[in-house]
């Protein structure tokens, strides 16, 4: 089979223009970037909000191993099943990274029959949405300096301006600087560092905002530092949110698409599923509700992560009720959850599989918690054997829920059709009956602890008296009723990355908690999480060069 590069540049693209009208978007409504993708008018968008609202799919997955998962190619794979079956679907992606691109990661536009495209533009400069962000977090982080500079009118502590800079790039060089170096006309030196774009609190705000109004109303609830009385500054103290959002004018406007069967789909936004909620806009999922049937969105890494904050904070916050959500597993990734090394993984191991299988049963239980009903999808792998596939059906099976063998990665639309019809008969059953986990009203503290005993199994959490004083002055202070935001790591349901499976009766410890107010969520950090990751030994850079055709290689 060919590589998933080859495939891409061998679809045949529509103009997006035609794409805009399978959905009945005016092309006065769309900005073309090209001939290939596009910005769609928020007024037009703001229009169509009344029409009636299409089915609401949610696909997550067990937790991220090396031998990978495929939760962007199933979704992208049960949207062209969906429409394939005769339905109106549209997919709703968050946009790479250029960090991860160049990285580790590599592209995250799908894979093999079941990607979206153009993939090199999605995976690189896009429509500058991250750029945007960029510059506008930066902006704010200039002016702090500068109103510092000037006066300081507003009485900052420079110790305690807890506004960093950010940059789309893996970089660990730059997680702590020091910054106005050089003498009395650079400022005031103080400490501080550079997160990636994707961990800024303006990249969380664009994917929770309603509307422009919204965004700026966000931007200006920025906490950006606090005074010697340790009151907090915002950033409209500063008055900074205005021109941040003519920045961010049209980053807010959803980005449209194709798949590589030519179906619609908007990858607007990308937030960080440690450390903010990890999902795609609500503008888009709102836009592909009202445009068609049936909206298939993903939710970034584990279900312990991404689904928990889908539903938790971008659900409570934007009236949003799902009703289907798919898990994806594969065989690969539960033989390694049950202890079989990476390159051991292409061998029959049924007896790990069953062991490994542990991880997947736990996430079913956990999305049953909040009244969802779960089909599990098996994404194919070749080296999977009959027998392994017949023995996760039947495990699947004896927990009471069902699972979908899935092709889409070497057949496309056709390799999706069982599980896109029973999607369809799950949603419009009316199972659904969508709860939160816990209710606004609960404190900031046993929200946390919700969330470590009811989706982490852990026994209880661990966190000093700092942490609890600091949760208590924020309930003071009228943050109390806001989600919390966990931030750990995304390879295990402790805090412990190898600890594999479904491990429990674990303590989840607190190390820090920060107030994301322009987003609307208190942030819980749960051991050691980088908000400016590093590169690898080889990172994926090294390979990626433009060939004497003039073509990227090395990118996918």
């Amino acid at each position: 089979m060919s590589s998933d590069i080859e495939i891409a540049r061998n679809a045949n693209i529509k103009p997006i223009l035609d794409i805009g009208a399978k959905l009945n978007i005016p092309n006065d409504a769309m900005s073309p970037f090209g001939h290939y993708k596009a910005k769609l008018s928020s007024n037009w968008l703001d229009g169509q909000l009344k029409n009636k609202k299409g089915k609401l799919i949610l696909v997550t997955a067990i937790n991220p191993t090396p031998a990978g998962e495929g939760k962007t190619t199933t979704s992208v794979g049960l949207n062209d099943g969906l429409n394939k079956i005769g339905k109106k679907s549209i997919v709703c992606l968050r946009e790479p990274s250029l960090g991860p691109c160049f990285g580790m990661k590599g592209g995250a536009a799908g894979g093999g029959y079941a990607q979206v495209v153009p993939m090199e533009d999605i995976n690189l400069h896009f429509t500058g949405d991250f750029h945007a962000i960029t510059s506008a977090h930066n902006l704010l982080s200039a002016i702090i300096d500068n109103h510092i500079y000037w006066g300081n009118k507003q009485g900052i502590d420079p110790r305690r301006v807890s506004w960093k800079r950010v940059i789309d790039m893996n970089d660990r060089a730059l997680r702590n600087i020091v910054v106005s170096l050089g003498g009395v006309s650079n400022g005031f030196p103080r400490e501080s560092g550079f997160d990636i774009t994707v961990a800024s609190e303006i990249m969380a705000i664009i994917c929770l905002s309603e509307n422009i109004d919204d965004l700026q109303k966000r931007l200006g609830d920025i906490i950006i530092g606090y005074r010697r009385d340790k009151s907090p500054v915002f950033c409209r103290d500063i008055n900074a949110d205005g021109s941040m959002t003519v920045l961010l004018k049209e980053a807010l406007q959803p980005n449209l698409v194709q798949t590589l069967e030519n179906n619609p789909a908007f990858i607007h936004g990308g937030p960080f599923a440690n450390i903010a909620h990890g999902c795609n806009s609500v503008v888009a999922t709102r836009a592909g509700l009202s445009l068609g049937d049936y909206v298939v969105t993903e939710a970034g890494f584990g279900a312990d992560l991404g689904a928990e904050k889908f539903l938790n904070i971008k659900c409570r916050k934007a009236g949003l009720k799902p009703d289907a959500v798919v898990i994806v597993a594969t065989i690969r990734a539960l033989k390694m959850n049950g202890g079989v090394p990476r390159d051991q993984l292409s061998k029959e191991n049924v007896n790990a599989l069953k062991l490994g299988s542990s991880n997947l049963l736990r996430h079913i239980e956990n999305i049953q918690k909040f009244k969802l009903p779960v089909v599990v999808g098996i994404n194919h792998f070749i080296s999977d054997t009959d027998a392994e596939v017949n023995s996760l059906l039947g495990i699947v099976s004896d927990s009471g829920s069902e699972a979908i063998l899935c092709k889409h990665w070497s057949d496309g639309s056709a390799g999706t059709e069982n599980l896109a019809k029973r999607v369809v008969e799950i949603c419009e059953s009316g199972e659904a009956d969508f709860h939160p986990l816990y209710e606004d009203n609960l404190s900031l503290l046993d929200k946390i602890k919700c969330v470590a005993k009811e989706i982490y199994r852990a026994s209880d959490i661990s966190a000093d008296k700092k942490i609890i004083h600091q949760l208590n002055e924020w309930e003071k202070s009228g943050f109390g009723k806001l989600p919390v935001c966990m931030a750990k790591t995304q390879y295990s349901f402790s805090s412990d990355p190898n600890a594999l499976g479904a491990p429990e009766g674990h303590v989840i410890p607190i190390r820090e908690v920060r107030l994301s107010a322009g987003a609307g969520f208190v942030v819980a950090i749960c051991g050691d999480i980088m908000t400016m990751p590093g590169l690898p030994s080889v990172p994926a850079a090294e390979k990626i060069h433009i060939d004497n055709n003039n073509l990227v290689q090395g990118l996918f």
